[in-house]
Parts: C-alpha cells; structure tokens; sequence
C-alpha cells in the first residue's frame, strides 16, 4: 500500500486547511545542490501512482511530477549549494533548502508534514513523520519534485562537466563517479567537505611533479 492522506486528515480536523508534505533530494551525493520541495495538495486528493520517489523508476517519477503540477494546489523548490553545505554541513543546508521551498509557496501554508527531520525557525507547526515519503500523499508528492527538479539539474551539470557522467549517477558516490573523480580530482561542484572528495582532493595534491629529473611533490 502506497502513502495516503491520512496525516493530512487529521490536521484538518485539527482546523487546518494549507497543508503542506516537504521532503529533499540529495543529501547523500559527492556533488551538486540539495534540493527540497514544498507541495500543498487538494483536498481528496487522487494521484494515481504517486509514492516515495526512491520506489519509482525515473519515467513514472516525470509522469508524477506532471500529474502534480497539474493538481497542486502549490507547489515551492528550494535549494542549497555547495558552498552552503560545506559551510554548513548538509543537515543544516537541508533544512535552509527546506525553509527556502516554503517560502516559494502561494499560498502559505498554515501546517506542514515533513519527512523525518526536524525544521527549527518555521512559523507554523510541523510535524516530522518517519518513513514520511512512504505514508504520507504530499510527503511522497514532495520528494517526487524534489528528485526530478534535482536530478534536471544535474544533467545540466553533466554538459558542463562531462567527464564526470553526472548523468548517469546525478552525483552520488558510484564506482563510476569514485573512479572519476580520482582520475580527474574535484570540479567545482563537488562537496569538499565530504570524506572522499576531500581524499580525491589531498592525493592530487601529494602527486609528485617531475622537474628536470628530480622528484618534487606538489606544494
């Protein structure tokens, strides 16, 4: 059984009418942004298909995301870069893309479902459901937008940078994208602050030059 309204029901019975599910894509990639969206549906909504976009292949997730353009009441994206999140940390730059998504709604909403994290500085009650993606209709609608948005957004990133095939593995830490990035070293959107970049980064700066026959390591 796939999510369902009943979380939004039950805020509504506590008065509420602009419910908002928020979930993020991309916290766990070596590189890009992460990407939240924000998404307030109808009430008795009926998005056929719509679930956890972790479960669906990427040609049902674009037809979802179609459906809930279509359907949404609203719908607010927001993002965080890589300087934010290693400035940050990706909790934190989470949560900043989060509040960033919020705000883009219109209209407001006066109650908001979230997929697990906690999210200090909203004014409006939030609600963390674990495992929110999978039981909850706008939770689920949420990360759908969130992981087609972010995923558009690396292919984009793959014509700029191609010879890390960020089309194929949207950044996450493949064997592909590890082999790559030893070959090739960090471009600039990749997360420094990550274990196996940072790594990547430090032993291309400890390959040695060859200078007139002598072995000098880089500085």
């Amino acid at each position: 059984m796939g999510p369902t309204d009943e979380f939004e029901r039950i805020a509504r019975l506590c008065g509420y009418r602009r419910i908002a599910g928020i979930d993020e894509a991309g916290r766990g990639p070596l590189a890009g942004p992460v990407v939240a969206a924000a998404v307030i549906l109808p009430l008795r909504s009926r998005l056929v298909g719509v679930n956890d976009s972790k479960q669906l292949s990427e040609h049902d997730r674009e037809q979802c995301y179609l459906a809930i353009r279509e359907h949404a009441v609203g719908i607010g994206i927001g993002r965080a870069d890589v300087a934010e999140i290693d400035q940050l940390n990706i909790l934190e730059a989470t949560r900043l893309a989060m509040r960033r998504a919020l705000d883009q709604l219109v209209p407001p909403p006066d109650y908001v479902l979230i997929d697990a994290v906690s999210l200090p500085g909203v004014s409006v009650p939030v609600r963390p459901i674990i495992k929110g993606d999978s039981l909850s209709l706008s939770i689920a609608a949420a990360s759908i937008v969130a992981k087609v948005t972010r995923d558009w957004i690396m292919a984009r990133y793959h014509d700029m940078f191609p010879e890390y095939g960020f089309l194929s593995h949207k950044g996450y830490g493949t064997a592909e994208h590890l082999e790559r990035l030893a070959h090739h070293g960090p471009c600039s959107i990749h997360r420094r602050s990550f274990a196996p970049v940072r790594i990547a980064l430090d032993t291309r700066r400890m390959e040695p030059v060859h200078l007139t026959g002598i072995t000098l390591p880089k500085t």
